[in-house]
């Protein structure tokens, strides 16, 4: 699909952010650079903060000191996800209550970063003063400063001149360059200001971080001189914007977190200049800014509102990576699609492997995503490309996804350096009993036979869209089947929900948890099943208020701090409300879409309109704001894209490009007023949407397309 830029439209101004209180951790990102600090700006040796360069930190210490002391933090503020402002001041004199000198740290991150550091003196009387930035770096792997094993840097420090030029020993193709304007003392480790300002005076200097990849500099995107808002990152944020769908809404906190989304979205995009600019999403900050497969693809699913052509991306990128030999120690195997992709300096000891394909459920969705962004109005001929690719990967479903013949697709780890499990919820002791006893594999998790009934079906439509019915007949007939065995083999009658899984035995693992919402997503669970499914999550022990819980709170292992086991992760309840609304005619189930809608945006509202990777799965009655998990990625992808799939599974809205047809359901929240979708790109066509209730409106449509609005409508598995 080629994007066309609306010329009508003035570009989207630069947010000008919201102030925040100091304190905790400030987080910028674009593409594969990020930078942790301080609420200050600073970078603390010891600590995990730093500038991250393609998996590796190229600063592990970037501290500026005002007269040897650490300035007052006052304030600091998010433009947007790329860039910051840290406003700070000089302690006051001795004897005086209040300070005459501010300190302005800007700072923009992009293949390195600027810094550009402003001091007024708001004085009646001249002054002067001594700037120091400290800086360092231990080049040291993403995973060992995330597991706290960085130890020791081995690096060389050259003051040449007007730069600052660290070398790692052990590495010599990694370095950092840094040079500043105004003129700095520089040592190694050091460059150093004296400043004399007059009353009411300004001064002013730049500082330009350099990474080397593969022993050369990284061209600089960085200018000296250039304002944020016309900087690189600036102008690709807003041709994003131009690009994609404005999502506005009558309620403030939807438009709010929206608005959100798309940005965070635009700066956690991958490009690959060597494929024409080819983008994906990168899983988030900070500790995931590479392609992950599962991450990748759900969040492309849930951003196909803003723009099809980040799922197209996704999947050419994993079709070029999907596996084509058995490898014990990657877990490749042909036909699997990847579930990680790792360039840092310790890689390839690190699960195996640059290229990591533990992940049972990546395979699935992306046959998936094939499907719907087709739907959604991708290039046939870019589809039809990747037809084997999909093929490939139902291939792999059959004869390595499903290890004993049975039917279903589990999975057991090659070697001790792999992940345990497999599924979306990945830590050790993520899939257990309603006893709390950990499942024993090989595991079949709930949800991925889900995914695999939705890819079937998926595949068997692009089948008959590409002209090969028999091929779609068998398809859909094995999708029957598997829908007809997992009722059977899955269902808990006694309990009223699937089991999360079956162990090693082939024995039900009887957990209460949220995998069960993605089976009404997918389109697995009958009716019958779907009617007591919801009634359960409808639990208090389920609904936290704030979302559904990823394992009820009557479970053996609940815990509502811990990552899987009890907390509440935005992209999980969004797809519960997806599923939800999938069966909007069974009784209850727009009633619990709306509350946990609800307490999603609630929550977004509480964490200053962005949300994060998870938050803890306290009750809303006993904690109000909702607690922060203490690790949690932010921006992280699929999160940020979960607001897409609220609006989009409360409109009901399921394009059919190639059918030219657009078809509407609507069930939108009382809260949310009038939702509005302009711009809406579907193939060769742009639409508006409004809806408000149970009402909707499309505009823009030429005559010989059809807007269906639904009786009974079920949408495309996933809807």
């Amino acid at each position: 699909m080629v994007m066309e830029y609306r010329a009508d439209l003035p570009p989207e101004p630069f947010n000008a952010g919201e102030p925040a209180l100091t304190g905790g951790t400030t987080t910028l990102v674009e593409g594969t650079t990020f930078c942790l600090s301080t609420a200050d700006g600073d970078i603390g040796p010891g600590t995990p903060h730093g500038l991250f360069f393609r998996d590796a930190r190229v600063l592990s210490r970037w501290q500026l000191r005002l007269d040897g002391a650490a300035p007052h933090p006052l304030s600091v503020s998010h433009p947007e996800a790329f860039a910051a402002r840290f406003v700070l001041r000089r302690p006051p004199a001795a004897g005086s209550g209040d300070s005459t000198l501010l300190l302005v740290r800007e700072r923009l991150v992009d293949d390195g970063m600027r810094e550009t550091i402003t001091v007024d003196n708001l004085g009646r009387e001249a002054t002067t003063a001594r700037l120091d930035l400290h800086v360092d770096a231990d080049f040291a792997d993403l995973f060992a400063v995330k597991e706290g094993r960085a130890g020791r840097h081995d690096r060389d420090a050259v003051a040449t001149g007007p730069e600052l030029v660290l070398h790692n020993r052990g590495n010599g193709s990694r370095g950092v360059t840094v040079t500043a304007t105004a003129g700095p003392d520089v040592t190694p480790g050091t460059l150093s200001w004296h400043v004399a300002l007059p009353a009411g005076g300004r001064w002013t200097t730049e500082v330009v971080v350099r990474p080397t990849a593969a022993g050369d500099p990284v061209r600089p995107r960085l200018l000296h001189g250039e304002r944020v808002e016309t900087s690189g990152p600036a102008r690709r944020i807003r041709r994003w914007r131009a690009a994609s769908t404005a999502v506005t809404a009558s309620d403030p906190v939807l438009t709010g977190v929206l608005s959100r989304t798309r940005s965070d979205l635009g700066a956690l995009r991958i490009h690959d200049p060597a494929r024409g600019g080819r983008q994906f999403a990168a899983a988030g900050a900070p500790w995931f800014m590479t392609l992950f497969g599962r991450d990748s693809l759900l969040t492309a699913w849930m951003a196909l509102p803003l723009d099809v052509d980040l799922a197209v991306g996704t999947v050419q990128t994993l079709a070029e990576t999907q596996g084509t030999a058995v490898d014990p120690l990657t877990e490749e195997e042909p036909g699997r699609v990847l579930h990680e992709l790792r360039r840092g300096p310790d890689s390839a000891a690190v699960l195996g492997g640059n290229h990591y394909y533990g992940s049972v459920d990546a395979t699935p969705l992306f046959v998936m995503l094939l499907a719907e962004s087709w739907r959604w109005g991708a290039d046939p001929d870019v589809v039809r490309s990747l037809l084997p690719a999909a093929d490939a990967a139902l291939a792999w479903v059959d004869r390595h996804g499903d290890r004993d013949g049975d039917g279903f697709v589990e999975y057991r780890r090659a070697t001790d350096r792999g992940l345990a499990n497999q599924g979306w919820k990945d830590s050790p002791d993520g899939v257990n009993h309603a006893s709390g006893r950990p499942a024993d594999p090989a595991i079949a998790l709930c949800e991925v036979q889900g995914y695999v009934h939705a890819a079937l079906l998926g595949r068997a439509e692009l089948a008959e869209g590409f002209g090969d019915p028999a091929t779609a007949a068998r398809l859909r007939h094995r999708a029957g089947e598997l829908r007809r065995r997992f009722a059977e083999a899955f269902w808990l009658s006694d309990r009223g929900w699937y089991a999360v899984a079956l162990d090693g035995r082939k024995q039900p693992v009887d957990a209460l948890t949220s995998n069960v919402a993605h089976c009404l997503w997918s389109g697995i669970a009958t009716d019958e099943h779907a009617a007591a499914v919801i009634r359960r999550l409808a639990e208090p022990d389920m609904d936290t208020g704030y979302g559904l819980r990823t394992l009820a709170s009557t479970m053996g292992a609940y815990n509502p701090m811990s990552y899987h086991n009890g907390s509440v992760w935005p992209h999980d309840t969004a797809i519960a409300v997806a599923g939800l609304l999938r069966y909007a005619h069974l009784p209850g189930a727009v009633d619990l879409a709306h509350r946990l809608a609800d307490g999603l945006l609630d929550a977004a509202a509480a964490f200053g309109g962005r949300l994060p990777e998870l938050y803890c799965g306290f009750s809303r009655d006993d904690f109000n704001p909702p607690v922060p998990y203490p690790t949690s990625c932010s921006p992280q992808a699929w999160a940020s894209a979960s607001p897409l799939l609220l609006v989009r599974a409360c409109l009901g809205l399921s394009p059919h490009v190639p059918n030219r047809t657009v078809t509407t359901n609507p069930h939108l929240p009382p809260r949310w007023g009038e939702v509005t979708l302009t711009g809406l790109r579907l193939g060769p066509v742009t639409a508006r949407v409004t809806a408000a209730g149970e009402r909707v409106e499309v505009s823009g449509l030429p005559p010989d397309w059809t807007v269906d609005p639904a009786r009974g409508f079920e949408p495309p598995a996933g809807g």
